[in-house]
């Protein structure tokens, strides 16, 4: 295993695990990082079951993975559910990696605009008397808070893998490349555009975007 392939990183499966399972059959890393959309129709150990002993697999939610609720259920409730990195930053392979998953939504916080919404409570305390609820519907869940991204951001790490792209793609947001910067960072490695590029923003801070269904090593290099 070359230090590089220690930790690979899996772009939108959308149902394809193909390219992962090959990836980490022939490299053999330590662990495997999922940047979201997965689309399951069955439980997510399930479609990777073959690797599930050879590696530590690790993953953060995209905007697909709450809708349907098929797809929130087979993922939060899988028998990986533990190995989120959503909010966390988490040693891997001797290397800390902090994860952010979701998208940014204009009806929660869309930046470089204000937030609509301080917090979840904050939300859910708006709602009318008649809708009772204390749990967040599924697409709120799959949006990005601004006090959630705030705490994070407090955090330090040395890769951050997000869903979202930074500034760095034309469909990027300034919210991650702040993130980023204030955590310390090196690197980024985000999903959901479907773009397999490099590039650097500020601090020197390398950015790798992560084509659907495809992996990549440690330098952003596609397997």
């Amino acid at each position: 295993m070359a230090d590089s392939s220690k930790i690979l990183f899996a772009g939108d499966p959308h149902g394809d695990f193909e390219p992962l399972i090959s990836a980490v059959k022939k490299h053999q890393p330590e662990a495997a990082v999922l940047l979201g959309d997965y689309e399951l129709k069955k439980p997510l150990q399930d479609y990777i079951q073959e690797i599930i002993g050879e590696t530590k697999i690790w993953w953060i939610p995209g905007n697909h993975d709450f809708d349907p609720p098929e797809h929130y259920h087979n993922l939060f409730s899988s028998q990986l559910a533990e190995q989120s990195l959503h909010l966390k930053v988490v040693d891997i392979a001797g290397v800390k990696v902090a994860g952010l998953g979701g998208i940014f939504l204009g009806r929660v916080w869309y930046p470089p605009h204000s937030p609509k919404w301080k917090s979840k409570r904050h939300y859910l305390n708006s709602l009318p008397v008649s809708v009772e609820s204390t749990e967040i519907s599924l697409k709120y869940q799959s949006a990005i808070w601004q006090d959630e991204w705030a705490e994070l951001k407090k955090l330090k790490a040395d890769i951050l893998v997000t869903h979202e792209g930074p500034r760095s793609h034309r469909h990027g947001f300034i919210a991650i490349d702040q993130l980023a910067e204030a955590m310390g960072v090196k690197k980024v490695f985000h999903g959901h555009l479907h773009e397999h590029y490099s590039a650097r923003i500020r601090n020197g801070i390398q950015v790798f975007g992560v084509r659907n269904a495809k992996v990549v090593d440690l330098l952003g290099n596609e397997l």
